[in-house]
């Protein structure tokens, strides 16, 4: 019995193993620890909010709070929209968004593409929306 258990564990731990080195090694911890770096309370696209937004399929990082005063705040990015896109690099994963923010946030300048609500009363509906990220302000 112990020796089954062990081997499930090792089974277990090899596929976390594995999805980390195909993420880069980036969990969704530290993708969502650099989305609040950024000013982001971020998570995976599950098919829940894949519903509830009418998504076409569940992929991209949604925004669940932007903190005031923060980057993405004054980059104008809004709760509820999904981000599908950093600096030209595709966002379809939590570990996905990790890499391209972490690297982003080294750099003065960066776009973030959003697909997000459009405004109360405003007849389209979703949009697709592309936000400047200017250097940090003190």
């Amino acid at each position: 019995m112990g020796v089954v258990l062990l081997g499930l564990f090792f089974f277990a731990a090899a596929g976390t193993a594995q999805a980390e080195a195909q993420s880069g090694g980036m969990t969704e911890e530290e993708a969502a620890r650099l989305g609040e770096e950024f000013g982001i309370v971020v998570g995976a696209v599950d098919e829940e909010i894949q519903k509830e937004l009418k998504l076409q399929q569940p992929q991209g990082v949604a925004v669940f709070e932007v903190i005031g005063n923060s980057r993405a705040d004054y980059a104008g990015i809004k709760v509820r929209s999904v981000i599908k896109e950093i600096d030209k690099r595709e966002i379809r994963t939590m570990a996905d968004f990790g890499q391209a923010i972490k690297k982003a946030m080294k750099e003065c300048n960066f776009t973030v593409g959003t697909y997000e609500p459009a405004d109360p009363g405003d007849p389209v509906g979703w949009g697709v929306n592309f936000h400047f990220v200017g250097c940090k302000r003190d």
